[in-house]
């Protein structure tokens, strides 16, 4: 059985997009069994059903507190069994119930160089705080806002010139990029994490 991804997203689907034509064009040996959503009408939903992938929508509102919705959302991922689940620009962060079935195998990647300018104004932050180097992080989701363990960054400077459009949007071709990369690296080989370290199994020099 091919590996399977669930990918999780509440916008345009940027990043998603990038997923599947990865999978498509064997980047990354594993198919995207399905997109979930917490929203109606996004992008992310639309790429996927043009693509021909199932998808699910999961919206807090129909639930009637937080956890039932986390239960929810837990099910949801749990029937299309992923070897690993994808956040890619989804906007809620996950009940203990979720990472109780999906803890370890679930990462999410941010616009900036965590631990700092976690949230979501990641390269609105570092261009405030005057840094000369951002760049963009995947990580393993975990309770915290952006504060799971880190399995790959990617550095990007900062010109002097930038506001925050222009910044953005190197960042964002540098995030898709090492998103792949990473997901690429886990599905072909694996990944082990001791502590706040994670090792993905195919570095170079690394004798397992």
């Amino acid at each position: 059985m091919p590996y399977r991804l669930v990918v999780l997203a509440s916008g345009v689907g940027t990043l998603l997009g990038q997923l599947i034509c990865a999978c498509s064009d064997g980047s990354i040996a594993a198919r995207i069994a399905a997109v979930g959503a917490d929203r109606d009408g996004t992008g992310a939903i639309a790429r996927a059903q043009a693509a021909g992938i199932p998808t699910f929508i999961c919206r807090v509102r129909d639930y009637p507190d937080r956890a039932s919705w986390d239960r929810a959302l837990t099910q949801m991922c749990a029937d299309f069994e992923p070897g690993l689940v994808i956040s890619a620009g989804f906007l809620k962060l996950f009940g203990p119930h979720f990472l109780e079935k999906f803890g370890g195998r679930t990462i999410n990647s941010h616009p900036a160089l965590l631990p700092s300018f976690p949230g979501l104004h990641g390269v609105r932050d570092a261009l405030a705080y005057g840094v000369k180097v951002t760049g963009c992080t995947v990580f393993l989701v975990d309770a915290g806002l952006d504060s799971g363990p880190v399995i790959a960054q990617s550095a990007v400077p900062v010109h002097d010139d930038d506001d925050e459009e222009t910044l953005t949007e190197r960042v964002k071709v540098a995030e898709r990029a090492l998103l792949t990369q990473a997901v690429a690296s886990m599905v072909a080989s694996g990944w082990s994490v001791a502590g706040r370290t994670v090792r993905l199994r195919d570095q170079p020099g690394r004798e397992d």
